[in-house]
């Protein structure tokens, strides 16, 4: 605990004077352009990965960067969901997952959350990633880690999948105001992949898909 409250003395006295009209501006409001849904994870930072500052990503995270569907009872990412999307106005929304995801690895394995029985409950929401691979692939032909980086891709798809029945995400889908993203998180190499329709699969973001994404979704 002690480098955090460091941490905070150094910020207050190295980094802040030095950015001081910049957080001036962002005292009287935010205006995000991506809304970032990701993992609990600590060895997550998005901000880092993406060389965003303070300001750039509305950042919603929990275990799984799980979207629950939408229903009628109110819940965080419900909440956040609506007003990113609604209230900020962001244009694109990123799901993105990683390698050596723990909540991928209870979604797999159930039976080991026995002693943890809202994070079982909470990963329900990634069922269908599991029962989805287990049929194209079927888990006895795949070795561990293979199988957990097709569950946490394909609980990203699926996802991506839940968001569009948020109302707030549905309507500005329907009139193009809002793009989706799907991302794949590699910790130990720094790649990040992209999930594209067109071939649904992952693949990597080099330059040249990135300035087609970005382009395509203007």
């Amino acid at each position: 605990m002690d480098h955090v409250i460091s941490g905070v003395a150094k910020f207050q006295r190295e980094v802040f004077p030095g950015q001081k009209a910049a957080f001036k501006k962002l005292a009287n409001g935010q205006n995000p352009e991506v809304l970032f849904i990701t993992c609990s994870d600590s060895r997550i930072d998005p901000n880092l990965v993406t060389q965003t500052g303070p300001g750039d990503l509305f950042i919603c995270r929990n275990a799984g960067n799980v979207v629950p569907p939408h229903s009628n009872e109110t819940g965080g990412m419900t909440a956040s969901i609506e007003f990113a999307v609604a209230a900020l106005g962001v244009t694109h929304i990123i799901i993105c997952g990683h390698s050596d995801c723990g909540a991928m690895k209870g979604a797999i394995n159930t039976e080991a959350l026995s002693s943890l029985p809202h994070v079982k409950e909470w990963l329900g929401h990634c069922r269908v990633a599991t029962e989805v691979v287990k049929e194209k692939c079927g888990c006895d032909k795949l070795n561990a880690e293979d199988h957990l980086q097709l569950v946490t891709e394909e609980n990203v798809v699926q996802q991506l999948q839940h968001i569009k029945t948020h109302p707030a995400v549905a309507a500005k889908l329907a009139t193009g105001q809002v793009k989706l993203h799907g991302w794949f998180y590699n910790i130990e190499t720094a790649e990040v992949t992209c999930y594209q329709e067109e071939t649904g699969k992952f693949g990597p973001m080099d330059e040249k898909y990135a300035v087609e994404l970005v382009s395509k979704h203007k």
